[in-house]
């Protein structure tokens, strides 16, 4: 197996937020942005870090089934009850999360991933690798966050 090759995924333990350990992406002195070989890379990267969170929905769901409970203590129907609406906020970030990383493959197959959408640069391979659902650059990425926080204080 080459250095290019994508490597086999090894679980990071922790919260769901984490995607899949991987092993940083090597580009040929040659090699063009976005070859084949970094496209697979990503792609790995994106369906290994669907598949995690797409685990920790199921549990959720399972967990859910199985503390179906109703306690008789007031206090502790309230403690369950918080318990509960935390980790349906959590999934519900992570649901949020799944559909970025669903457009994210989508532009891999349309040929699109890895340039921004705002003005067609590259995003560059540490971007991605940070943050593999990213769709812009980090100039555009950097103006639009200064936009925002103008927008905020007005």
């Amino acid at each position: 197996m080459d250095k290019n090759t994508p490597q086999p995924a090894k679980k990071t333990p922790g919260a769901a937020q984490q995607f899949t350990a991987f092993t940083p992406y090597a580009p040929a002195p040659s090699e063009e942005y976005m070859s084949p070989a970094q496209i697979a890379h990503f792609q790995q990267i994106l369906e290994d870090w669907r598949g995690e969170l797409m685990a920790e929905v199921d549990r959720t769901v399972q967990h859910m089934q199985m503390e179906n409970v109703n306690y008789s203590d007031p206090n502790d129907r309230a403690s369950l009850e918080t318990d509960m609406g935390l980790e349906l906020r959590a999934r519900d970030r992570e649901r949020k999360l799944i559909r970025k990383i669903t457009q994210a493959l989508d532009r891999i197959k349309t040929g699109e991933y890895g340039y921004c959408e705002s003005c067609g640069v590259e995003i560059g391979l540490r971007r991605l690798e940070a943050r593999p659902t990213a769709t812009l650059c980090i100039d555009c990425k950097t103006l639009e966050e200064k936009r925002e926080k103008q927008m905020a204080q007005d």
